[in-house]
This record gives structure tokens, sequence and C-alpha cells, in this order.
């Protein structure tokens, strides 16, 4: 137990600074042959904050382990809303601009919905893989449309990465892969080895220990941007990460290791995911209908509570299981 347990907190330590080397090396190169600032934020970094969860649940999936893909998608994007965007909300209120209710939140909602309606039958195909990274793809697409001439989030780190060298840019982007997929093959060893040792199912871990390690860079990500007064930051990078969670990251397993769907993970943990974006965007359009656009303390200890609740209806449930 003590050697897997060693294996999680090393390799999401390793994932977690490899994946920040990788946006580094990618947002690098992608300038060195041409590509927009603005379609670098949209892609590249935003995928960069999911970078954990999409090496995971491409690891697991290889490994034969695709409920441990699904419970990392669906435990990433709860995490995210309620821990992650609830402690944000603790440290400082987070403005809700006018950009994310017409822009990023519906496009969520869309995506989340035409999701549903793909998963709904407890199953996740090859081509329904193919019809998640569609989605995805399009929403990106409706993005970078909507969003043109405001990229003004991704400056600073861009700023940061134009002047690196092209060897430099390619070196790191290279060795950030290496790191990427070799801390992830430790992080699914361990998680196995205690869902083994405790009698739980891979599912039960990859929504609770892998979810909530590999959510630790948009809790640090989110944190930092309310410390350095940026606080609108933090919304529309939890939007993009659940985006990238729920359409590449579930779509992954589908395609490498098609799973048959757990009957609790779709009913309670999509569930659950499901209420809370749709809850989000109610928060955020309510708040502006009464000219609050904000979430402040109060709604992020409702947040924080209902991932408390969430976490101990997992561990009566797994608990009366088990027995």
């Amino acid at each position: 137990m003590l050697l897997f347990s060693l294996a999680i907190i090393g390799g999401l330590i390793i994932l977690i600074w490899s994946a920040d080397r990788f946006v580094e090396g990618a947002v690098a190169s992608a300038l060195k042959i041409g590509m927009t600032p603005m379609m670098i934020g949209i892609t590249i970094v935003a995928f960069g904050t999911s970078a954990p969860e999409l090496i995971v649940s491409a690891t697991a999936a290889f490994e034969g382990a695709s409920n441990l893909a699904v419970g990392n998608a669906l435990g990433s994007n709860i995490a995210n809303i309620a821990l992650v965007l609830g402690i944000t909300a603790l440290v400082s209120a987070i403005p809700v601009t006018r950009g994310i209710l017409k822009i990023e939140m519906p496009i969520l909602i869309t995506a989340t919905l035409l999701a549903t309606l793909f998963i709904m039958d407890a199953t996740l195909t090859f081509w329904d893989g193919i019809a998640l990274l569609i989605i995805l793809t399009a929403s990106l697409l409706a993005l970078a449309k909507l969003s043109s001439g405001n990229n003004n989030g991704t400056a600073d780190e861009i700023g940061e990465t134009a002047l690196m060298s092209s060897a430099k840019a390619y070196g790191l982007l290279g060795f950030s892969i290496i790191l990427l997929l070799g801390s992830s093959h430790l992080l699914v060893w361990g998680a196995e080895g205690i869902a083994k040792a405790l009698g739980v199912s891979d599912l039960i871990i990859g929504l609770t220990i892998v979810a909530i390690g590999t959510s630790l860079p948009e809790l640090a990500a989110s944190i930092a941007s309310a410390m350095k007064n940026q606080h609108e930051l933090a919304l529309g990078n939890i939007i993009g990460s659940n985006l990238f969670n729920l359409l590449a990251v579930l779509a992954i397993p589908a395609l490498i290791h098609p799973p048959e769907i757990d009957a609790s993970a779709l009913y309670r943990d999509y569930g659950v995911m499901l209420g809370l974006t749709i809850g989000l965007a109610l928060l955020a359009f309510c708040n502006h209908l009464f000219e609050k656009p904000y979430i402040g303390k109060f709604a992020g200890i409702l947040l924080v509570s209902s991932y408390i609740v969430y976490l101990a209806v997992l561990f009566q449930q797994t608990t009366s299981t088990a027995l």
C-alpha cells in the first residue's frame, strides 16, 4: 500500500510539473510555426490545463482500466466546479463577465447536453468517441469565431515564451511529453494497486484520488489568478478545462478500449456533473440578473459543501458495497 501511495504522489507531482513545461514548449513551438496568439490560447493553453487528465485517461484505457479513465473525466469536472471554483470564490469573489455569459457558458452547456445523448445508454462506443471529438472541434471553432480579438487571458503566458529559441522550444516539448507519459503510467499503476488493496473499483479511485490530483493545476492556476487580481481568468479556465475533460478525456477510452459505463457512474456521477454545470450557469445568470455579476463567498461555501457531501455519498456507497 505504501509503495502504491508513493507512486500516486510522485506521479502527480511529476505530472503537474511536466504539464506546465508542456504548455511552455507547445506555445513556443506554435509561435515558431506561425500560429496566432488567439488560436494558441483557445487550443494549446486550454489543452494544457487538461493534459494530466488526457494523458492519464489514455494510459488507463491502454492498460484496460477504462472505468478509471471515465471516473477521471467525470470526477475532474465535478472537482473543478465544486472544489476548485468553490475554494477560489472563498479566496476572492470571481467576476462573471458578459463574454463568459454570452459565449463560453452557452457553449459548455450545449456541449454537455449533446454529450449526454451519447452517454445516456451507459455505453461508450468508438463512434461515440468520434462524435465527442466532433463536438469538441465545433466548440473550439465557435469559441475562436466568437472570441475573436478577446485573447487577453493568454497574453502574459504567450509573452513569456515568445523569445524562446526553436531548439529549446522543441526540446522542452519533447522532454515534457516523455515525463507526462512516464508519470501517468506511475499514477495509473499506483491507483490500480490501491483500488485492489482497498477492494474498491477503478471508477471510485478515478472519481476521487486521481480526479482531485489531476485537478490540482486548475486549483493552483485559479488561486494564483485570484491572488494577482485576475479573478476573471478563474471561471474561464474552469469552463475551458471542463469542455476538454468532457469531450476529449471521455472520448479517449471510447476510441481505445470502449467501456460499458457503470450504472452508478451514469446516474450518480454524470448526474452530479450535469447538475453542477447547469447550476453554475444558473448561478451566473441569476447574479447578473440581480446586478451582482460575481460568484462570492456564500456561493463558494455552497460549492465546497456540495463536494464534501458528494464525497461522503461515495464513501458511504463504497463501504456498503464492500460489506
